[in-house]
């Protein structure tokens, strides 16, 4: 058979032979994959998105302690990836990462379930309350928790593992990778959208037995979804300890603080090919300088002297960071939308034609447009609340609960950052396994999911200074229970600042990021 008809990004089957490029890999395998996503964001929002209520109602938990039980439990859940990020790039792999951690989440939603359906272990109750035992608390809080496990090692490495099916050194296969992450992160919004309808009803209609039974059965298909692709993945191998290499790269540059970098490249402890535009600091090159006192015995000691491609690793990620800081900022006012397919099928075609780009922006250029539309939905909403608290004071609505004006108000903004959602978020999920070092496109993964724990911090750092500072000398504040009485709008100002500020940062960063070439 010939050369061409295999992968050269050296990804092999599932039985460890090189990848067959007409039997592996591409739309036929992603199709599986993409099944997995949507079922499994069913049954994580279908648990999680009113999570808040089966504390309070059925573990008789205070809105405080139940709203923070649930705030831990998310945070966990967007810092566990980094652990099965690191397990996939170093030991296991994608796919035997996440087989593994699927029978971990399994477990998490059979347990949730039987301790809401199953006497003796869900709370008994009467017409009043109910009265859950330390036992059934404990038994809840452990499902909860091997969710948040199970969903570490799925999170980081399904879209990576969804990448990996599309050979980047192939021109048509690299165009069809970028219209996978869009289809991607609408499969996320599918599962999202049934969750927070059809499951919440059925929780608060039918029982939580049923609610979280129906997300442990669209688990169950999310993992036969999975495996039924087996045979047609594309699976890169791991690539060892990216942690440890980037260790010793620190330890041996320190090492070696006074030795000279030689502009002679050549002479580097394996040099990178020429065509390589990472660029970095050439103190960190210095880990790459042999010297005669890093041969022991005859042996290369690692803490002493790391590859080019060590360095390279290191200066990858930390070229990544600023990147990653500018989504924190817009992560405190994103939300799920449908626009996936508009980008992909409208607006890509039409803006190639301008730019003559074969994805219709740079990556860069993708996110920087998403945080423009940010800001611009801040100012809108800012502009709607202030013609709202207008409509109060000309009718004298200040001590209503609600207001009689249609929900359909808070259209423009919705539409305006769920499409800010589709140029930043999934331009930075694109850009995340583009760039980073191809044996820690996990571990980078993970860490682009990390803006948005980040981010939901940040809100909640912000809700509270605003509130603390707002409400001296005995002030209601801009944000009171009865918003009637505050000025929402001033804090969608502020918002709309940070988020100006942040992106003239972002334009800085931006500017001199040189992008990585495909090898």
């Amino acid at each position: 058979m010939a050369q061409d008809d295999y992968s050269n990004d050296g990804t092999v089957d599932i039985k460890g032979n090189p990848a067959n490029k007409k039997k592996t890999g591409n739309w036929k395998a992603c199709r599986y994959i993409l099944g997995n996503e949507c079922c499994e964001r069913l049954a994580y929002y279908g648990m999680s998105t009113n999570l808040v209520n089966y504390l309070e109602d059925r573990l008789n938990q205070g809105n405080v302690a139940a709203s923070n039980n649930v705030t831990n439990w998310s945070g966990t859940c967007y810092i566990t990836p980094l652990i099965g990020a690191f397990l996939a790039d170093s030991y296991l792999g994608r796919y035997w990462t996440i087989a593994s951690f699927v029978v971990i989440y399994i477990i998490g939603m059979t347990l949730l379930t039987l301790s809401a359906s199953v006497p003796g272990l869900k709370p008994s109750c009467d017409k009043d309350s109910c009265h859950p035992t330390t036992g059934q608390t404990a038994a809840f809080f452990v499902a909860l928790y091997f969710i948040a496990l199970g969903t570490g090692g799925i999170k980081p490495c399904v879209s990576s593992f969804g990448a990996d099916q599309f050979d980047e050194t192939d021109e048509t296969e690299k165009k069809k990778k970028s219209s996978f992450f869009n289809w991607f992160y609408l499969s996320i919004n599918i599962g999202a959208l049934i969750a927070s309808s059809v499951l919440v009803w059925i929780q608060m209609n039918v029982g939580w037995g049923w609610g979280f039974g129906i997300p442990a059965v669209a688990m169950a298909l999310a993992v036969v979804f999975f495996f039924l692709g087996s045979k047609l993945y594309r699976i890169q191998k791991p690539g060892g300890s990216p942690i440890t290499r980037i260790i010793q790269v620190i330890v041996a540059s320190f090492r070696k603080y006074q030795v000279q970098v030689p502009d002679d490249k050549s002479l580097l402890y394996e040099t990178a090919e020429e065509e390589s535009q990472i660029q970095g600091s050439r103190s960190l090159t210095r880990a790459a300088v042999e010297t005669r006192a890093d041969n022991i015995k005859g042996l290369t000691n690692p803490w002493r002297l790391c590859t080019v491609t060590q360095v390279e690793e290191l200066k990858s990620i930390i070229r990544l960071l600023p990147i990653w800081a500018s989504g924190i900022v817009f992560a405190t006012v994103y939300m799920s939308s449908f626009w996936a397919p508009v980008y992909d099928r409208v607006i890509v075609p039409y803006a190639r034609k301008f730019t003559g780009h074969e994805r219709g922006f740079t990556q860069l250029q993708r996110m920087g447009i998403g945080l423009v539309i940010s800001i611009v939905s801040m100012i809108v909403a800012g502009v709607l609340e202030v013609v709202r608290l207008k409509f109060v004071r000309e009718n004298i609505y200040y001590d209503l609960e609600y207001i009689p004006m249609t929900i359909f108000w808070q259209v423009p903004q919705y539409f305006l950052i769920g499409c800010a959602e589709v140029f930043t978020f999934i331009g930075q999920l694109e850009f995340f396994y583009d760039q980073a070092p191809d044996a820690m496109r996990s571990l980078c993964s993970a860490l682009s999911l990390t803006t948005v724990a980040l981010g939901n911090y940040l809100s909640t750092l912000l809700v509270t200074v605003v509130t603390k500072v707002t409400t001296r000398g005995g002030k209601l504040g801009w944000i009171p229970d009865n918003l009637n009485r505050g000025h929402l709008d001033y804090f969608y100002w502020l918002l709309a600042i940070l988020s100006f500020l942040n992106f003239t940062v972002y334009l800085w960063i931006s500017k001199w990021y040189t992008y990585k070439k495909a090898t």
